[in-house]
This record gives structure tokens, sequence and C-alpha cells, in this order.
């Protein structure tokens, strides 16, 4: 997987920072499907970037509109001039390539442009943890790494975007601080929307106010 030596850094001083850390487990995920998220679901506020321990993969597409706040500079791929921001409906997202480095699992966020026309997405995508029915937010969202410099990246029609995830295991804070909480779903907010993805993922989120997730700025492709 790409920058896994660059995200390792994050790991190491998340390590460093917890004086009581106690060993590292893996919690282990099963791989499901979603084919939308609801409006009422509760995510991350605005820049935030979630947080989770988990194994597998998992889609999930939105049923609603995400309102836009600008587009960045730059561009990637192939732009058919005039794109716009990649609106959550017509967007697919997918957690995938998970590996397992020092005490963190690294996942791919991947988007998918499910519209027949080109949109574009820019800098970081919001992650949080999620559980429960309605989905709501356990723990703080994903911080983000700054290993790789925001730029736009245009989606074509099927075309793809992916942003780098590091989560941190649980069992690496005392459970005192933690809060371990089993949750069942990541809601992953596009750059430059508002209204959640939810991907089914298992895992384990510290309650806390422990940041245990970083995520990258989006790049292209699908991050295979």
């Amino acid at each position: 997987m790409k920058h896994i030596l660059a995200a390792t850094a994050i790991a190491a001083g998340t390590l460093a920072a917890c004086a009581a850390c106690t060993g590292s487990s893996t919690a282990s995920g099963s791989t499901s499907t979603t084919s939308a998220a609801t409006a009422n679901s509760t995510a991350g506020a605005g820049t935030a970037t979630g947080g989770s321990s988990a194994t597998g993969g998992a889609t999930a597409s939105a049923a609603n509109d995400g309102s836009t706040t600008g587009s960045g500079s730059g561009s990637n791929g192939s732009d058919s001039g005039g794109s716009s921001t990649c609106q959550t409906r017509y967007l697919n997202a997918s957690a995938t390539n998970e590996q397992g480095a020092a005490g963190s699992d690294y996942v791919d966020i991947v988007f998918k442009n499910l519209n027949n026309q080109a949109c574009t997405l820019y800098g970081y995508p919001g992650v949080s943890f999620g559980a429960g029915s309605p989905v709501t937010q356990v723990g703080q969202p994903a911080d983000r790494n700054s290993a790789v410099s925001s730029t736009q990246v245009t989606l074509q029609p099927q075309g793809y975007a992916y942003a780098v995830l590091q989560i941190g295991d649980a069992a690496n804070w005392p459970a005192s601080t933690c809060q371990p909480t089993a949750t069942t779903w990541l809601q992953v907010i596009a750059p430059n929307t508002t209204n959640p993805l939810e991907v089914s993922f298992n895992s384990t989120a510290c309650k806390g106010d422990i940041v245990t997730m970083h995520v990258e700025a989006v790049q292209p492709g699908n991050g295979s």
C-alpha cells in the first residue's frame, strides 16, 4: 500500500505520547455492503476525519446531496473542463486494501463517481466511527495527516479517488482513558460535502477524547 512509511511516523508519535500503552491488538471486522446513507445520520463536524480499528472492506452509497464549499486548485487526470465538486448522492465509498503495521491498521478510503459526468474532489475526507440505528458517531473524528499534499482530483464517470486512513489500535491506550467501544460503521464525508456515506466496518473505537485515526488528502486512483 502507498504511503505506509510516511503514515508509520504518525503511529510512532501516537505510541510515544501514551506512557501507559500496553501491547497491541487487532480488532477483526466483517466485510459487508450497504447501499444508502440515512439523512439523519450523525457525522464528524466540518473538516472532521474520524477514527477506527478494524479488519475487512465495505462499500456504501449515499441517498442525499452534500452541499459544496469550493473545489481547490491544481488537477490530476483529464479534467473535462468546468467539472464541479462531486455530490454525495453520486458517490460510492469503500474501505479496502487493509494492512497492519506498528500498532495501527492502514485502510484505503475509496470514492467512486457513479454519475455520467466528471466531478472533482480536493482535500481531506471526514472519517469517524459509528454505531447504532440510526448510526451515531462514536469517539473523535480522524485528524489530518499532511504526508500527501492536497491537489484537485478529477473523477471521470466510474472513476476513482482514494485517501489513506491510519487506524490506531484501541489497545494502545489504557482502557480507563480510551473507554473502548464496539463500532459497526465508518462515517465517511467526501471533501467539501456535508452528508456522510456509511460504510459497514466492525471495529473498536475509543469513546473518550483520544484521537485514534489520521487521514491523508485524496489522491487519484483506487489505492491498489
